[in-house]
């Protein structure tokens, strides 16, 4: 850790924290500026202990595909499930499918688990770290393993691509 990660661990956030100082007292007195400035500066110098290690992106253009096809996923998730839910209720199988995990970053681990859930139909429900799986409960499960198949390519492979 060089000498201005310590002072100042997380300069962005604690611009944003001392903009947010401002606009909640309403006031753009110096006095309150400074105030702002010293809380942007002491929070998070005392909470950096707290702070998990920042991620790597190694591939930006992967990262933009991976939103991209999370966007058209959620939405034709969206459309989907109440279809399923509208019409074909009576013919849902919901049921827990354990996903085995090849990511081993933590936090790729959480995008993707938080990629499952954002997606309709579909939540993560455990994380065992232990044995490397996710148990994802799915509104609808007809074959178990054409949805891990399916959350491994989608999701997964261009998840190892990004962060490892």
């Amino acid at each position: 850790m060089n000498r201005r990660e310590f002072w100042l661990p997380r300069p962005l956030f604690s611009l944003l924290l001392a903009v947010l100082w401002l606009l909640m007292v309403n006031s753009f007195s110096v006095a309150q500026m400074l105030l702002g400035l010293a809380l942007g500066v002491f929070i998070p110098f005392i909470t950096r202990a707290f702070w998990p290690e920042q991620a790597r992106v190694h591939f930006l253009l992967p990262l933009l595909r991976y939103f991209l096809i999370l966007l058209i996923d959620i939405v034709r998730s969206n459309l989907i499930v109440a279809r399923r839910i509208v019409w074909y209720t009576d013919q849902l199988t919901p049921g827990f499918v354990t996903f085995p995990l090849e990511l081993d970053d933590d936090f790729a681990i959480t995008i993707l688990a938080s990629t499952i859930s954002l997606t309709p139909g579909t939540v993560s429900a455990h994380y065992d770290s232990d044995a490397g799986t996710l148990l994802i409960h799915a509104l609808h499960v007809t074959d178990e393993d054409e949805l891990v198949r399916e959350i491994k390519e989608r999701y997964e492979r261009p998840l190892k691509e990004i962060f490892q």
